[in-house]
């Protein structure tokens, strides 16, 4: 694993074909995706390579996060590759809307295996064109990423059980 490689791994209860398509799909997203008590609205998915998901993450408090996602590289139903930041409402890169030196790209790849009716979702991201300051504050928040990711993909099993 690189040194500055965030690795997140869950097996779910869903079919790959499934787990892909609410990854992919927006209707699906605003079900699940983002932090624990956070609303995703104003939201716009173009899925294919070269295309983009920007959306704005809504607080109970009113406080707004805009993200987006520039895919890469897609391979139904197996793989998605896209680079991730924070965002202004017109989707310009700008920094993390909190303290510390954050990179501003995430180049993240999500793999999907399924085994038996499960589907295994693995999840690598790692800064690029990032200062070393930046790739070494990234190395510190993995504990802070794997409780976010965790909320996040509770809400997702959550959300794929409606389905069963």
């Amino acid at each position: 694993m690189p040194e500055n490689e965030f690795v997140i791994s869950r097996t779910f209860k869903a079919s790959r074909e499934l787990m892909f398509k609410v990854w992919s799909e927006l209707e699906h997203f605003k079900k699940w995706w983002g932090p624990t008590g956070f609303a995703l609205e104003s939201s716009k998915l173009d899925f294919r390579p070269g295309g983009i998901f920007h959306y704005c993450m809504r607080a109970p408090d009113g406080f707004e996060m805009w993200g987006k996602f520039v895919y890469h590289e897609i391979v139904a139903p197996e793989k998605i590759v896209f680079v991730n930041s924070f965002s202004d409402p017109e989707g310009n890169i700008v920094p993390a809307p909190f303290e510390g030196k954050i990179p501003l790209e995430i180049k993240n790849t999500l793999t999907l295996t399924e085994n038996e009716g499960q589907t295994t979702l693995t999840l690598r991201g790692g800064p690029i064109n990032a200062s070393e300051e930046e790739r070494s504050f990234y190395s510190g928040m993995f504990d802070s990423m794997n409780q976010g990711f965790t909320g996040t993909f509770d809400q997702l099993e959550a959300y794929l059980a409606t389905f069963e």
